[in-house]
């Protein structure tokens, strides 16, 4: 039996959300058409609203609904501390770990030529541009520990040398080849209280 052609398309759009495959997007299709059209519907326009207007802080490249996010526009926060994440589920992860009161630049990725992901994809311009200003005064690395997130965290200390400024690492405590988002909130403040420099 084939699915009409608007049933087939909801089930496609699912499988664009990691970890559903055709299986899952057929059931959550279902679900919705046979018992919560209401959540349907506000799923929809959700996911409208939210394609529309959430994007990039123009500063730390975090999700924003205005030209800074709310930790950008922060005035508390330390401007000459950054924090480099690979994605913004990294900032949630450091801001509900506390302790932190510095600022984030989030690459959205690792370099990878192989997935098309370069230095203007990751950011690295900006980031270089910031650099230059001369407002910061410490890097901290948190990228991970994958080949990818070591190309990208040797590519970036490369950059903050050419500008003087101090570069350190996540501590002990964040599991090799470890995703931040994953680390509970004490294990992540305390490899980020104990991080170390890196040496050039």
């Amino acid at each position: 039996m084939r699915h009409s052609p608007l049933v087939q398309q909801l089930i496609d759009a699912f499988t664009c959300l990691p970890g559903v495959g055709p299986k899952s997007a057929q059931r959550m299709a279902y679900y919705l058409l046979e018992r919560h059209r209401e959540g349907g519907e506000h799923l929809a326009a959700a996911l409208h609203e939210a394609m529309e207007g959430v994007g990039q802080c123009s500063r730390c490249r975090n999700f924003a609904e205005a030209p800074l996010c709310p930790v950008c526009m922060d005035t508390e926060r330390n401007p000459a501390l950054v924090c480099v994440v690979a994605s913004p589920a990294d900032v949630l992860a450091f801001e509900q770990a506390g302790g932190y009161n510095g600022r984030y630049f989030v690459l959205a990725g690792h370099l990878s030529p192989i997935d098309g992901m370069g230095p203007e994809e990751v950011g690295l311009p900006l980031l270089q541009q910031q650099l230059g200003e001369g407002h910061i005064e410490e890097i901290i690395l948190a990228t991970s520990s994958t080949v990818e997130g070591e190309v990208t965290a040797h590519y970036i200390q490369e950059m903050c040398q050419q500008h003087e400024v101090l570069v350190s690492r996540l501590a002990q405590g964040v599991p090799v080849g470890g995703e931040l988002e994953f680390v509970s909130g004490a294990t992540l403040a305390q490899a980020l209280s104990e991080r170390r420099s890196v040496k050039p």
